[in-house]
């Protein structure tokens, strides 16, 4: 089989706090996630992403890098995590981890040596101005976390920039010496056996022009100067490409005529930037979800190759956007469009997003008054047991989730979320036409939509998907409804394997695979 591991296979990501706890502090940790790696060889993923265990004093729960080559004692040691990578390499899988290349931690060396003079070894690693002629910040610039993007030094009579926390300063990366460091770090991990990484907040890490003053309404867009980003990305992609098999994927929340630019003129930049089309629709609905599908397959450059994320730490739970019975839909769509898929932890035993008080949040964007994503970040649940069998202890966010949301109960029922993940994921591995092959828009009609899977290899097979995107009946695409074969996987649990003999409708919530006559 053609192509690479990372356009064959499916990345679960998991979030560490919340997945297994292994000595009873209430949060999770790498032996944590050793110890449930049977679940994911079963489940029949190809790669595991890890949100950052780097070293840190968590004010953004990890994202607030202090060393960027060790592990915090929180989630264990740097021997854990070889281990953990060792351990998943003897199961076929790889790992990838969360590269926080923007800022850093005020306590990161680098920082607290910048902060000790003006003229410091490590001041212009960071990004520093004078007070406006009147006072006070240097422009109106808001962090993502609200309030002013600027934090007042009195040591040394200046402000730093930061994007995020006041705990979080930004890099500047306009300093060769910063992208050195940066790359060493790339390097390290690559040669312990890493096999890619996330990159954080990639449209960030260039400026704009003296940082013009500006206010803009988007925390993911706001100073982003993009042709100064590409070269950047640039370097990290000859990093990677020093190494075999190494993947690399960006965040970058832009539109599709945006977003498909960090693959680089030559495809020499992001092998994947995310692609978060489905993730941000405002409603889920057969015309935005086809119009989200063909727009980002038309702006694609030749030979990119696509990627898809329907849930993260950052967003509400799928099955709490769109409802269980969509979100199996979703499941389906998901694993049968061409490219790359991100699960998201918990996703597949269908977690909810949990409403917590105020008063158990953790998150600090929703402490300082934004829209906290605890709800999405709150521990796996492994079995029926009080305690879900994540962990001994005090959870560090509640188990709150509907009875029966667990692996135990969920993985021996046929009809069950879980089932259906993996029933997918098994077919995706299966077929070429489903991982690697051609994808053909049948359009839509009423609630429905459907395209064809197509193997480019000599007789290969041909899959017809069919999916019903409400809760009520809907016509069949008018180019779908002559075709014929066998339905191998349906959202309906009752509906098991049959002939799809030419049909003019679907039901309610309705999906179907079918592998073509």
């Amino acid at each position: 089989m053609s192509g690479q591991w990372w356009q064959r296979g499916v990345v679960y990501q998991v979030y560490p706090r919340s997945f297994g706890d292994s000595n009873g502090d209430g949060v999770g940790d790498l032996q944590g996630i050793r110890q449930r790696l049977d679940h994911l060889e079963w489940l029949d993923v190809d790669a595991v992403w890890l949100s950052p265990v780097f070293r840190s004093p968590m004010a953004d729960f990890g994202y607030d890098v202090a060393d960027y080559c060790d592990v915090d004692p929180l989630f264990g040691t740097l021997d854990d995590l070889d281990t953990l990578i060792a351990d998943l390499h003897r199961r076929g899988m790889r790992l990838l981890l969360d590269f926080v290349p923007n800022h850093t931690s005020d306590q990161y060396p680098w920082f607290i040596d910048a902060r000790s003079s003006r003229t410091a070894e490590h001041r212009d690693w960071y990004i520093w101005r004078d007070p406006a002629a009147g006072g006070g910040p240097p422009n109106a610039w808001q962090s993502a976390f609200l309030g002013s993007a600027w934090e007042w030094d009195g040591q040394t009579g200046q402000y730093y920039f930061h994007s995020f926390l006041k705990e979080q300063p930004d890099l500047d990366w306009t300093n060769p010496e910063v992208r050195a460091a940066m790359t060493d770090v790339l390097r390290f991990w690559f040669r312990r056996g890493v096999d890619g990484f996330r990159v954080d907040v990639v449209n960030l890490l260039a400026k704009g022009p003296e940082l013009a003053d500006a206010t803009h309404p988007d925390p993911h867009d706001r100073w982003g100067d993009e042709p100064a980003i590409h070269p950047l990305m640039r370097e990290l992609r000859v990093v990677a490409d020093e190494f075999d098999d190494r993947v690399l994927i960006g965040e970058i929340w832009l539109p599709p005529a945006e977003l498909v630019t960090f693959y680089g003129k030559e495809l020499d930049e992001l092998h994947l930037p995310f692609n978060f089309g489905l993730l941000e629709l405002e409603q889920w609905q057969a015309q935005t979800v086809h119009e989200a599908i063909v727009a980002y397959e038309k702006a694609l450059p030749p030979k990119a190759w696509p990627n898809w994320v329907l849930g993260n730490h950052d967003r509400r739970r799928l099955a709490t956007r769109v409802g269980h019975a969509q979100a199996r839909v979703a499941a389906m769509l998901l694993l049968t469009l061409r490219g790359t898929p991100t699960l998201y932890y918990g996703d597949e035993i269908g977690m909810v997003e949990v409403e917590l008080p105020r008063e158990v949040w953790r998150d600090p964007q929703g402490l300082r008054g934004g829209q906290t994503r605890d709800g999405c970040r709150t521990p796996m649940r492994w079995d029926d047991s009080a305690l879900a069998g994540f962990t001994t202890g005090t959870p560090w966010l509640p188990l709150d989730q509907p009875a029966g949301t667990d692996v135990a109960t969920r993985r021996d029922d046929p009809a069950s979320m879980l089932s259906l993940y993996r029933a997918l994921l098994r077919l995706r591995r299966a077929e070429p036409a489903l991982n690697l092959g051609d994808w053909h828009d049948l359009g839509r009609a009423g609630s429905a939509i459907a395209y064809m899977r197509i193997s480019g290899e000599p007789g290969g097979r041909r899959f017809l998907v069919c999916l019903n995107l409400a809760g009520e009946p809907s016509p069949l695409p008018e180019a779908a409804t002559s075709l014929r074969g066998e339905i191998v996987v349906s959202t309906l649990p009752t509906q098991g394997r049959a002939r799809f003999e030419g049909r003019r409708d679907l039901a309610a919530d309705e999906g179907l695979v079918i592998r073509l006559d």
